[in-house]
């Protein structure tokens, strides 16, 4: 595991040593573009993110010209392990109308990562030798069949509406055919829990807000629910209701649920209901660019979500620590891919996987 960001990096290491012991994983905390990945012996599966930033929506959009783009490291990557697949995972802004032709570029480096880019060609030069090979079926060497879908978190149980791109490519010469998990969950059903009289509040033994917007879900809509075994997108009442208040003492109970004051609602920055998905956490701590990390609690009360609040929006593990202050972990935390979603994906990768391999053990970096 590669991992710049030395507090992240604490964080990995203390959280490998509880889950693996003595078998844990070599964990390096530095640039990944300066380390070697070769002569690493067979690897199933690299998954990787790279920075968000030059694509985010609350970011400058530079794309390309972002020193912070990591796709060509991943590239490299790649290329030197020569994975069975590979997972990638990104913001939906990539797919923005302005980042159509990088996209492209992007999808087409990951099929051709051994086609290299020449000291003196632009990408856009490098792009067009690369839309060459793949009209003309080029495939010879190290290549990948790639698939991406957008995807959102909550569509799968994630108490968070969190939309994603994630990248999947498995090598060609393993002729393996691949398709996304289709969804578990869905709006829909969880509106159908909260009609009025609905289960959703009873179990909560409460009464709809006044002010709760109630949509009517048709009669088809609900055949569908019931015929692909939907259930209902969780809310953040469903998975925070048996923590107690934040407090020290709670804090022993469950780490990192420690109250952060001075939480307040302004344009861009109302946190999120307790009785939908949250918002998409982010990574940062305050304001609209760092995140909307706060709780809108009703009657015009508001909270910031403790660390482990957050942690379990994420579908973390109650047993998963995060090292730093406040700040720090709301970083972490907003920088990870929600834990149930991954393993949603990757689940579905490692049966294709299985396939195409007589081994019992996946590999990965």
């Amino acid at each position: 595991m590669v991992e710049i960001n030395p507090v992240a990096g604490s964080t990995l290491r203390h959280n490998a040593q509880q889950l693996f012991h003595a078998a844990s994983p070599v964990i390096l905390t530095q640039d990944v573009r300066t380390v070697s990945f070769e002569h690493l012996g067979h690897i199933d599966i690299v998954t990787g993110g790279p920075p968000c930033q030059p694509f985010s929506l609350g970011g400058k959009g530079l794309a390309h010209n972002d020193k912070r783009d990591m796709f060509p490291a991943a590239v490299s990557v790649i290329r030197q392990t020569q994975p069975s697949c590979f997972v990638l995972e990104n913001v939906k802004g990539l797919l923005r109308e302005s980042f159509a032709t990088y996209f492209s570029y992007i999808i087409l480096r990951l099929t051709y990562p051994e086609v290299t880019l020449k000291e003196d060609e632009s990408w856009l030069e490098h792009l067009a030798r690369l839309e060459q090979l793949k009209t003309s079926g080029y495939q010879s060497g190290l290549t990948y069949r790639v698939v991406w879908r957008l995807v959102n978190a909550a569509d799968y149980g994630v108490p968070q509406r969190r939309e994603r791109v994630f990248i999947v490519g498995f090598r060609s010469d393993l002729d393996l055919s691949f398709s996304f998990p289709e969804p578990t969950h869905c709006k829909e059903a969880l509106l159908c829990e909260q009609e009025k009289g609905g289960s959703y509040w009873e179990r909560y033994n409460l009464r709809p807000p006044q002010d709760w917007v109630r949509s009517k879900v048709s009669a088809a809509v609900r055949e569908r629910i019931h015929a692909q075994g939907l259930r209902p997108w969780c809310t953040v009442r469903d998975v925070l209701s048996d923590l107690p208040e934040p407090s020290a003492s709670a804090c022993l109970l469950f780490s990192g649920h420690v109250y952060q004051p001075g939480a307040r609602s302004y344009p861009g920055h109302t946190g999120s209901v307790l009785d939908l998905p949250a918002k998409t956490i982010k990574a940062g701590a305050h304001g609209v660019p760092g995140g909307e990390n706060m709780l809108d609690l009703g009657g015009g009360k508001y909270r910031y979500l403790t660390v482990r609040e957050a942690a379990r929006l994420q579908t973390f593990p109650d047993s998963y620590s995060f090292a730093g202050t406040w700040s720090d972990c709301m970083k972490q935390i907003g920088n990870a891919v929600p834990v149930r979603l991954a393993q949603t994906i990757l689940t579905a990768v490692s049966e294709t996987l299985a396939q195409g391999t007589d081994c019992n053990k996946v590999s990965s970096v």
